[in-house]
């Protein structure tokens, strides 16, 4: 099993190194607009073979840049209007089926490149040399420049890892460079016997996490001091967005930049403890694709302030980056992390199977079973059934030799299949969980 990190070298660079690698970062930033606007401008190609027959010439000639990167340049290009033409073909069938009325606008105009990142690829733009120094390519040839990095990382360049393509990325407000390198890593490949224990993680906005075991051990990652900061972000760019001056939306750009760092450092955090707190272990997520198109609330004017404060924070919490930073920690701390089924597991009761919106009175912290009456913590009786779901995975990899990482509800018989399942699962009759509580 192959698992793919990013090692972040910090560059070292004299002044005119620095001002040979900023030539050649906005160089590339300005061929890629160019390509972008060709692209707009010849109905909106995605057809990355197609772009670089008719630019390629251009970019060498106009901007200069090494046939490597003028051929990097197109196929970032077509890569962009295929993401873009993805979502404007989902957009136009959520739209006939009446489940939205917004018209996507990805398409209306060029997308246009503001980061100046480029991308070098390995022993033709950049090469690494011995005494930690790297050898890349610019406008005006190769230089050779030294770095410093993460003591793991560099050890993993200079032993066995395999090495990929590279971003060369320029922090502005520090004035620094760094070179990102993808790093390939071999890991032995998992099995029942080496994956015995299983755990399951629920996510939420009161708790960003509730973690629960076979073995009734509980861990509540609380997220009320990170949402409340959050919350103070976004208030305070809503100030700004309404004085609407140059300089508040600087700010505002700011803040953003703030409130996305207090998010990644909480999910590192919880996962990093969620990892370290259950080696060698199966360890449960939610599929929460499409999780906003199938929950129904109220949007707009329809909804009242409470709803629209909920609406926000279930909207902009990272739960996706915070299920990807479990899923390749675990890989790399001999973990996996694997998908089960999200339906109905805040609803079915984990004792006896019943499920019903019900059970939970005003969808508060509390469960409440309306047929065996078990009472519990709701976001842990999530916890309770996406562990339940994990074992069943596990058990299907003993009988079959197959692991599926991710549940198979392509249709609506396969899904109808899953919750009978489900409901057939029953929870140890122990009720009192040994709780941690975190954060």
């Amino acid at each position: 099993m192959k698992q793919i990190i990013i090692a972040k070298l910090k560059l070292h660079t004299e002044s005119a190194q620095f001002a040979a690698l900023r030539k050649t970062q906005l160089a590339y930033r300005d061929a890629l607009n160019y390509v972008s606007r060709y692209s707009f401008e010849h109905g909106k190609m995605s057809n990355q073979r197609a772009l670089q027959r008719d630019c390629y010439d251009e970019i060498r000639l106009k901007f200069g840049l090494p046939a490597q990167m003028a051929c990097n340049v197109p196929r970032q290009v077509g890569a962009t209007y295929k993401g873009l033409w993805t979502k404007t073909k989902q957009n136009a069938a959520l739209r006939s089926a009446g489940l939205t009325k917004k018209r996507y606008k990805g398409l209306d105009q060029a997308p246009t490149y503001v980061s100046p990142t480029l991308t070098y690829n390995y022993h033709r733009d950049y090469s690494l040399k011995s005494n930690n120094q790297v050898s890349i390519l610019t406008l005006d040839g190769r230089v050779i420049v030294s770095y410093t990095g993460y003591d793991k990382h560099v050890a993993l360049i200079q032993h066995g890892a395999e090495i990929g393509a590279a971003k060369l990325w320029y922090d502005k407000p520090h004035k620094q460079f760094y070179l990102l390198i993808s790093l390939e890593l071999e890991r032995a490949d998992p099995t029942p016997e080496s994956h015995s224990h299983v755990v399951g993680v629920d996510v939420g906005q009161r708790y960003l996490a509730v973690t629960a075991t076979p073995n009734n051990e509980a861990a509540f990652y609380c997220g009320k001091a990170v949402r409340a900061k959050a919350d103070h972000y976004a208030r305070l760019r809503k100030r700004l967005q309404k004085k609407g001056t140059r300089s508040a939306t600087r700010r505002s750009v700011i803040l953003s930049g703030r409130e996305r760092r207090l998010k990644q450092d909480a999910n590192h955090l919880i996962s990093r403890r969620i990892i370290d707190q259950h080696p060698h272990s199966i360890i449960g997520l939610e599929d929460l694709t499409h999780i906003r198109e199938r929950t129904k609330r109220r949007k707009g004017q329809k909804a009242s302030k409470k709803q629209r404060k909920a609406n926000r924070h279930a909207s902009k919490w990272a739960f996706a980056e915070l299920h990807g930073y479990i899923a390749y920690k675990a890989t790399m701390a001999g973990s996996m992390a694997v998908k089960v089924d999200a339906h109905y597991s805040s609803q079915a009761c984990p004792m006896c199977g019943y499920t019903d919106p019900s059970n939970r009175p005003n969808k508060g912290l509390l469960f409440v079973c309306q047929s065996c009456h078990y009472t519990l913590h709701a976001d842990l009786v999530g916890a309770r059934n996406v562990t339940m779901r994990t074992l069943l995975t596990r058990q299907d990899w003993m009988s079959t030799g197959t692991l599926l990482v991710s549940p198979d509800v392509s249709c609506d018989e396969a899904k109808a299949l899953r919750q009978q399942r489900y409901s057939e699962l029953r929870w140890s009759t122990d009720t009192s969980p040994r709780r941690r509580g975190v954060g």
